[in-house]
């Protein structure tokens, strides 16, 4: 992997770790109840399922691979064409006043924790989806795939963790509440559903 290909790995890690979701919800939520240390438990099931979900990609992206370099293409402009439209449909999205994240025990054990951080992101039916529009984005067929995903795995496990923790555990309660109000919902969208299809633009004129 190129350094200009990975740099633009990272600021697409950046941006899908900043934008608020299942996983920023928990992870806010921890930090509240169990407080900032605590919450890396719960962190750390979601990278698991991150992993579980890159791994299943990789394994179905290698066989295009394998089989036909034209299938893999078409996978890659369809991917980029999915990204275009998750930030259209940011930018359509209405504000949700129900932003409440699941119950969390003031003392709840570090394995309840790590549990239910892994199946908040494990049961998320569009993550697969996601990742396989995003990851043939950064993979170069004709070069050794192992370490291109070894790459991609971890750049993506270690922006994940540095947000989740570092902003959104670390201020929980301000962004909560900017989350939870229809104005700051309406920036977010227009901010992160421009960026989305900005990304999916510049991915597609560097990946040639």
């Amino acid at each position: 992997m190129t350094f200009s290909l990975w740099l633009s790995l990272l600021g697409a890690c950046l941006l899908i770790s900043f934008t608020p979701g299942a996983g920023a919800i928990n992870t806010m939520n921890n930090a509240l109840n169990a407080g900032f240390r605590r919450s890396f438990w719960g962190i750390l099931g979601q990278q698991a399922a991150l992993l579980v979900h890159v791994l299943v990609v990789a394994a179905g992206v290698g066989v295009l691979v394998a089989n036909s370099p034209v299938a893999f293409a078409v996978v890659r402009y369809l991917g980029a064409a999915y990204l275009v439209y998750l930030g259209i449909g940011l930018l359509r999205a209405k504000p949700d006043a129900d932003t409440a994240a699941v119950d969390v025990r003031a003392h709840e054990p570090a394995s309840s924790m790590f549990r239910r951080g892994l199946w908040v992101n494990l049961l998320n039916p569009k993550a697969i989806v996601f990742f396989l529009a995003f990851t043939p984005q950064f993979i170069r067929p004709l070069e050794p795939l192992v370490p291109q995903y070894l790459v991609l795995i971890g750049t993506i496990v270690a922006v994940d963790i540095l947000v989740m923790w570092f902003f959104f555990a670390a201020t929980a309660k301000g962004f909560r509440r900017f989350t939870r109000n229809a104005r700051g919902q309406r920036i977010l969208n227009l901010v992160f559903g421009t960026l989305f299809i900005f990304v999916a633009a510049l991915l597609l004129f560097m990946h040639q």
